[in-house]
């Protein structure tokens, strides 16, 4: 992209410079912005470090939320039976302690951006550039299957040394939330998969004609208890879309933590198992491939959490936690309600919302069928065969 200097971004330059002068005890003078194509409510650029006094990184990256969005509404604020998003304020604040966090684990544990300075008042992050990288969606759309594969395998894995550098560390974060003043704002995230776990059983009877039995009403209970507590608790950015995924010489990174919180980890690898329930992905899931996701993520965690090395356990838990995704894609594609549709993020794996939504029942039922959950599997494969006659 070209360098641009039109405002308001050199407005975002000129609070970054001010930031870091204060940070830094000496005048900073950043040049060269190129707009990275931040959302509506945001600013993004990489700046060039023009003077340099404290060593800082040669490029860096600016995120600022705009003062004449930042009562607006976020595009992805959907309201559910009373249940409201929070507010772009909100997201910022767990955007910047997240990064706080992140930015405390060691060099080698840390899943993004080096978090270099930040201002509430402006709503202004500074982060480290991670430099010249491939976006994770680019790399799912090699036509080689088995280097898709691999690149999966490499998110899994990943996610396993995030999720095992952080286990116990929930308090610190906490305190971080305390501190910003956002500790009583509920999970967003958690909100919506309650609200689908509620709805979603009507739905499958008024749309599909499908009900739901009562085992898997009470799989899906137990499941919506992942996002609460448990022994299996970790960080998590929470918005796992693979435009918010690059691949760089350090690795697999992580961008986006507007809702970084902690969770059970197990809904991070079955976010992936299932195509990134909110946004509109299909990626090809034989259940080949999302085993061998599974057991490159098991790999990072089992030292820290050995029960896991239970495959009948594992199996368990991914299923519950698939389901709770699966039934969340469906809150959001299946009712011809324009205000969730718009809330789901179209990109270059986009497929439209009936074929990706098919394709996560369909993932969910061979999943469930060869872990041996028949119950589960059967429901999904009852939603499969009216999806495909609804579309027909």
């Amino acid at each position: 992209m070209t360098a641009i200097l039109a405002e308001p971004l050199s407005e975002v330059v000129a609070a970054a410079e001010k930031l870091l002068a204060r940070r830094t005890g000496a005048a900073v003078r950043l040049v060269d912005p190129v707009d990275l194509g931040g959302s509506g409510r945001t600013i993004v650029l990489r700046v060039r470090v023009a003077e340099n006094p404290f060593s800082l990184p040669r490029t860096l990256i600016l995120k600022q939320v705009r003062e004449s969005t930042r009562k607006a509404a976020d595009p992805r604020r959907i309201e559910f039976d009373g249940i409201d998003s929070d507010s772009v304020d909100v997201a910022f604040l767990r955007e910047a302690v997240s990064y706080q966090f992140a930015t405390a684990l060691a060099t080698e544990s840390r899943p993004g951006a080096e978090l270099l300075a930040y201002d509430f008042d402006e709503r202004l992050l500074v982060l480290g550039d991670l430099g010249d990288s491939t976006p994770f969606a680019t790399l799912l759309k090699n036509a080689d299957p088995d280097s898709v594969t691999n690149s999966l395998m490499a998110m899994a894995q990943a996610l396993g040394r995030m999720h095992a550098a952080t286990v116990g560390r929930e308090e610190d974060f906490t305190a971080l939330l305390r501190r910003a003043e956002v500790a009583h704002c509920g999970d967003v995230v958690a909100e919506q998969a309650a609200a689908s776990l509620e709805t979603v059983p009507a739905l499958l009877a008024e749309k599909l004609g499908v009900e739901v039995p009562s085992a898997v009403l009470e799989i899906a209970a137990r499941a919506g208890k992942l996002f609460g507590g448990g022994r299996f608790r970790a960080f998590s950015p929470s918005d796992l879309c693979p435009d918010n995924i690059i691949v760089n010489d350090a690795g697999v990174r992580f961008l986006d933590y507007e809702w970084g919180g902690f969770r059970d980890a197990t809904l991070d690898l079955a976010y992936a198992l299932v195509s990134f329930p909110a946004c509109l992905c299909s990626i090809e899931l034989s259940y080949e491939r999302a085993r061998a996701m599974t057991e490159a993520w098991r790999a990072e965690v089992v030292g820290m959490w050995p029960v896991l090395a239970d495959d009948d356990f594992l199996n368990e838990r991914v299923i519950d936690a698939q389901l709770v995704w699966v039934w969340l894609s469906t809150f959001l594609f299946l009712p011809e309600d324009y205000t969730r549709i718009a809330a789901v993020r179209g990109h270059q794996l986009s497929a439209p919302r009936a074929e990706a939504l098919t394709a996560r029942w369909e993932s969910l039922a061979r999943f469930a069928h060869e872990s041996g959950s028949l119950e589960v599997a059967d429901h999904a494969a009852q939603v499969v065969a009216r999806l495909h006659e609804r579309i027909g």
